[in-house]
Order: structure tokens, then sequence, then C-alpha cells
């Protein structure tokens, strides 16, 4: 009898502890953030762990009539967009191609397009370190009554990457499959998301080279639209600044402004909407203006 009370407070012990350790394990895996109520935004960042949407106020994009020197990608985009909007089958894009040639500002500015014609589209942006919690992000907006293009920028993997898996059952495959509100747009500077020294590789080492390859391209196969953009010239450069200043109200001496920009990208030894848009900030900036 004697021993009662011990065991009692060993066991009074032993739930204390376990009780610290509850609380714990809470602190670092707390249960995900409910789904936000997503008539109070159109555009959207996936953060996992805990997995949440969090609201984007202001997206950062330029108008889609500033967008020059890529009319069929534009039109292309666009159409596809506007009839997912309306409630109609629509591919999966991937825009591909030259750097700063505006492959990002194409999916934000086309969004833009969407939503100022009165169609209730969100954009939803994921990190590609992040595919790997695409599966729980897809079974939460699934669920939602709304339609949304899940926006991955600058994708690209490298040998030992595996996060591409995941994104294979999104885009064609898997017993779920991809949601029938969802749709997926990514950029890549890599025509198949993969280095060129790496699919060649792939080619020259594997037992049967043919599978090796398959493997590796078979996910930009996914995609139903493949957009290419492709380095431009001086005259697409020059017009590229002229629509910027045009969008923007910005009037500047055709001659002093062609000199200056070709100023501009000769020391950036480069010529890109991205160039274009870094010489018309730097204008604007001079002229007072709020680029």
């Amino acid at each position: 009898m004697t021993d009662l009370p011990a065991e009692r407070s060993a066991y009074g012990e032993d739930g204390a502890a376990l009780t610290r350790i509850a609380a714990a394990l809470d602190r670092m895996a707390p249960p995900p953030v409910p789904a936000p109520d997503f008539t109070q935004a159109d555009a959207y960042v996936w953060h996992p762990d805990p997995d949440r949407l969090q609201p984007v106020a202001q997206v950062s994009r330029v108008p889609l009539s500033a967008l020059l020197g890529i009319d069929r990608a534009r039109d292309t985009l666009l159409a596809n967009t506007l009839q997912f909007a309306r409630g109609h089958a629509a591919n999966n894009a991937l825009l591909w191609g030259a750097r700063g040639m505006g492959k990002s500002s194409l999916v934000k500015a086309v969004h833009a397009e969407v939503l100022a014609r009165g169609l209730p589209l969100a954009l939803v942006e994921i990190a590609r370190e992040d595919l790997g919690s695409v599966g729980r992000l897809l079974a939460m907006l699934g669920d939602v009554d709304r339609r949304f293009v899940l926006f991955a920028d600058d994708l690209s993997f490298s040998h030992d990457d595996t996060q591409y898996k995941s994104l294979k059952a999104v885009l064609d495959g898997g017993i779920a499959g991809r949601p029938v509100n969802v749709v997926l747009y990514a950029t890549s500077n890599r025509r198949h998301l993969m280095p060129r020294d790496m699919i060649d590789n792939e080619r020259a080492t594997a037992i049967i080279p043919g599978e090796a390859v398959e493997e590796k391209v078979s996910l930009s196969d996914r995609f139903g639209l493949w957009l290419g953009f492709h380095a431009c010239g001086q005259d697409e450069y020059l017009a590229m600044v002229q629509g910027y200043c045009a969008a923007y109200g910005l009037a500047v001496d055709p001659d002093v402004l062609r000199a200056e920009a070709i100023e501009w990208q000769a020391t950036r030894g480069a010529r890109s909407g991205r160039v274009a848009w870094q010489f018309f900030t730097d204008l604007a900036g001079r002229h007072g203006l709020s680029a």
C-alpha cells in the first residue's frame, strides 16, 4: 500500500510529459489554416507547412496592350483562358523560350484582362520547391465553386530533382486527375523543362536510351499548349519601348527615345522585353512618372 502514492505520482509525471510532447508537436506541425474567402481577392500565393493560401491584394503586372512582339502567344493564351473562365474545356499551357520576353508578364496580364471582362477567375502562384504539396493544394481548390489558374513561374528541374513527378499526375494521370476548375500555366526558359545536356547524358548512358529520355521529357508533353518566346531584334525592342511609353502616356521626342533606348540595350548587351521595361522604368523616373 505504501507504494501506491508513488505509482500515482509517476503516472502523473508521465501524463504531464505526454502533454508537453503533444504541445511541442502542435507547434512544429500546426493544423492547416482554413481556406480563405475566395471572394475577397483574385490572386493568391500557396505556402505549405502549414498549408495556406495568402491573398495578394495588388498583383505586380503590366497592361496586356503594352506587351508587344508576342501577338500570337498573347492571342492564343487569352483565348484559352477566356474559354476556361467561361466554364469550357481548356488546355494547360507551357510558355517557354528566351528570358525576359514576357512569359510571366503575359500570364498575369491575361488574368487581368479576363477579370476586366467580368469573369471571376483566380490566379494561384506555386513555387517550384513547393510542388511536392501540389496534391493538397488541388484538393483544396477542387472543393471551391470558382475557376483557378495555377501559375508555376520559372519552372525547371535538375538531374536529381524528383519534383517533376509530382506535377505529372496534376497534368495528366493519376486516379483523381486534375480538378475541372483548375488549369496549370507554367513558364520556363527550357522547352522540355530539363537542361539539354542532362537529356543528352541520359540518352548516352542509359541501357535503353529512348526510355530514359521519354521519362524526362514526358512532363512537357503533358501541356496542351506550347507557346514559344524568342529573342527579339532591334526593331521589336524599340517597338516595345514605344508601346510602354504609349501605354503610360509618356511623350518623348522619337529621335531621343530611339538613341537612348539603343544606348541602354548596348550597355546591357541584350535585347528583350525585360530590358525594354527596365529602360522605360528609368526613363519614366527621369520624367517624374511612376511606372
